[in-house]
């Protein structure tokens, strides 16, 4: 009939119409994502970005650091990778750190981290302890060096162990052993055996290490109620060549239970971004080194300088049973007392050969393994 409306045209009308608007719904939520994907990689650019303050804004930067430091009455040390950097010891998260060359695609090569020595920061650290100025460090490295410089053991919380140390769990309490090498080289994440046996039980030795994904629980050398036990107790918090993307996460360390004007004063010394930034008093851009030996001048203290003679590590040391001279391939940090290094590979390996297995070569060997393509047969 003339007079009805055409149905059939105008639900297809409707239909297009319908189905043009989800087409634009789809190609808005495109652009979105997109803006919002070039938003976070600008962010993160931003992030991995390596800041120097000039040397008149560092200066002055470290004069209010230096004023912090005479003013504290329970001042706590947070240090990360950066301090171990110029001991020829890779970063993370830096220019040249294991995770950025991982994510370009490059091989990572380091040395026998044996051979590394404590570094300026390290030993400005131990001299401030013994100026009374600074009464715990907390230290994210496994690699050993704060204690190597002589900081007291009762003032260090190792989070996540020492490379020169291993323990026996089956005696109680838990039987310590420290050694000359890394012993970390047949260890790994889940797998923390050294292939050592304890002289007193003969239970299997274990290392200290704690790998992402792990909790640590061992009393040393992690010394975790130490730690907690100094951040309740600070007023003044110095973090140093730490980017604070593990640390941010133990809420103890922050005392985050406090009112936000109860808190510690925060100093952050580091290159680059830290999610701490925005609450701290004070962020200065520089190199770890650069800050302490301008710091040390400002409070007119002198910087030891390190003497392997004296490295504690050499009295601390368990000798190796008969059956285990063999047990090991890494370099000793000192050779035997009168004699040469006679470790087992100090014959055949060079100085800069690549490390194999421990807690810093499995960690960055893991990221280069390939993933083995399935063969349907």
């Amino acid at each position: 009939m003339e007079g009805e409306p055409d149905t059939g045209a105008s639900s297809r009308d409707e239909r297009k119409a319908k189905e043009k608007a989800e087409i634009l719904q789809r190609e808005t939520q495109r652009k979105s994502f997109k803006l919002v994907r070039e938003e976070r990689l600008e962010i993160c650019v931003v992030h991995c970005l390596q800041v120097f303050d000039d040397t008149e804004d560092l200066r002055c930067k470290v004069g209010q650091l230096a004023e912090a430091v005479r003013q504290a009455q329970h001042l706590v040390i947070y240090t990360g990778a950066g301090i171990s950097t110029a001991a020829s010891i890779p970063d993370y998260r830096g220019p040249n750190g294991v995770w950025t060359q991982l994510q370009k695609g490059r091989a990572v090569s380091s040395s026998d981290l044996s051979e590394a020595e404590p570094t300026l920061t390290h030993m400005c650290i131990r001299m401030l302890h013994e100026e009374n100025m600074v009464q715990h460090v907390v230290s994210q490295n496994c690699d050993g060096l704060h204690l190597r410089s002589g900081l007291p053991r009762h003032t260090l919380s190792e989070l996540h162990g020492n490379m020169f140390i291993e323990v026996c769990t089956s005696c109680s309490p838990v039987r310590e052993f420290v050694r000359l090498f890394d012993v970390t080289e047949r260890t790994a994440r889940h797998r923390h055996g050294t292939g050592r046996r304890c002289a007193h039980c003969g239970g299997e030795l274990r290392d200290t290490i704690v790998h992402f994904g792990e909790r640590g629980t061992l009393e040393q050398p992690l010394n975790w109620r130490g730690a907690s036990n100094a951040a309740e107790r600070a007023d003044v918090i110095l973090c140093l060549g730490s980017s604070l993307k593990v640390l941010k996460k133990y809420g103890c360390l922050w005392s985050m239970n406090r009112p936000a004007i109860r808190r510690p004063k925060l100093y952050i010394v580091n290159l680059q971004w830290t999610p701490k930034d925005d609450l701290a008093t004070l962020k200065i851009h520089g190199k770890c080194d650069d800050v302490m030996r301008l710091l040390m001048e400002e409070l007119n203290i002198q910087i030891p300088a390190y003497n392997q003679t004296e490295d504690p590590v050499l009295s601390l040391a368990t000798p190796l049973r008969p059956d285990e001279e063999d047990s090991y391939t890494r370099k000793l940090i000192a050779p035997p007392a009168g004699g040469e290094d006679c470790s087992p590979d100090s014959l055949g390996q060079g100085g800069g050969t690549a490390v194999q297995g421990g807690w810093f070569g499995r960690g960055y060997s893991k990221g280069r393994k390939r993933k083995r393509r399935k063969v349907v047969v």
